[in-house]
């Protein structure tokens, strides 16, 4: 059965983000998950504005939450994290305002990121279903960056030091995920422009421990975080004189290459570091063993 939710894209997935917004509408559309974009939505606010102006950046936030109310109540979800953090907040605070410059909230929606939504409405057992390609000789390292599960009493998602979405995602997908100490730890994407040298140095950081882990590549759920690691990767290899070079990936193109979508090839235009060779690896690698079977003990001689 399909499952409707009002869907609110962002700036980012119509401009640095649309290899993001390819893959997710492929996938979702696939799954049977249908997104309905909000008319007439706005920018949420991120990623200053919040702290410029408290009450623009929450209305601001607010108006896209009274719009898909209007649209007729269905969930609100965002693949954003950014995004994903301001509207949580709107909407939080926007059930004990009740209205707004923006006009007035009534509490009907419930704001969610697509990453729980394939994870909790879709589920493990139906991704596991559609896998046409096992992953296996992937090693990624899941990482959520700062905002998507903090503050935790807000954001109700996930565990906000040890996060596990992507990694149960990937696992069903064949993959097995490293450990590793950075699944939280900031990009420094709202610096990116201002701040070039924290960003590099941050994400120096971020590259360093995925590497020491034996990850081969990175998985996220967020186009701010993607592009920021991405972009900046080489100038923070150089820094740190690791040498390191590891593809970013969405976990829908992921989930798209698994699945045997044939069009993943177009999503990956727009990554820096070229995420093919690792994919084509992994889908020429052989596939992996069959789990052995326990062999039930002889019947005992009478």
């Amino acid at each position: 059965m399909a499952k409707t939710f009002s869907y609110y894209p962002g700036c980012s997935m119509h401009s640095t983000g649309s290899d993001f917004s390819m893959s997710l509408k492929a996938v979702c559309k696939y799954l049977g998950v249908e997104l309905q974009e909000i008319p007439d939505w706005n920018c949420c606010g991120a990623s200053a504005t919040h702290i410029a102006d408290h009450e623009v950046g929450y209305n601001l936030a607010l108006r896209n939450l009274i719009l898909a109310e209007q649209m007729g109540g269905n969930d609100v979800v965002t693949p954003c994290a950014a995004c994903f953090a301001n509207l949580k907040h709107a909407e939080h605070e926007g059930r004990k305002k009740g209205s707004g410059i923006a006009g007035q909230f009534k509490g009907s929606v419930t704001v969610r990121n697509l990453l729980e939504v394939v994870m909790n409405d879709v589920g493990l057992d139906e991704i596991k279903s559609h896998v046409k390609r096992s992953l296996h000789h992937l090693k990624p390292a899941a990482y959520y960056g700062c905002l998507m599960v903090r503050p935790p009493e807000i954001m109700q998602m996930d565990d906000a030091e040890d996060p596990a979405l992507i990694d149960a995602i990937c696992g069903a997908l064949g993959a097995k995920t490293v450990k590793w100490s950075g699944k939280t730890d900031c990009c420094g994407a709202s610096l990116s422009v201002p701040r070039t040298d924290v960003v590099v140095s941050l994400i120096g950081k971020i590259f360093a421990a995925a590497q020491a882990s034996g990850a081969n590549c990175i998985v996220t759920a967020c186009p701010m975080c993607q592009l920021n690691l991405d972009t900046r990767q080489a100038a923070a290899a150089a820094q740190t004189g690791l040498g390191f070079s590891m593809p970013v990936y969405y976990f829908t193109e992921l989930m798209g290459v698994a699945f045997g979508l044939q069009e993943y090839t177009a999503w990956f235009n727009k990554h820096i570091t070229d995420p093919l060779p690792l994919i084509q690896d992994a889908l020429n690698a052989p596939p992996p063993p069959e789990p052995e079977t326990k062999k039930k003990p002889a019947a005992a001689e009478a």
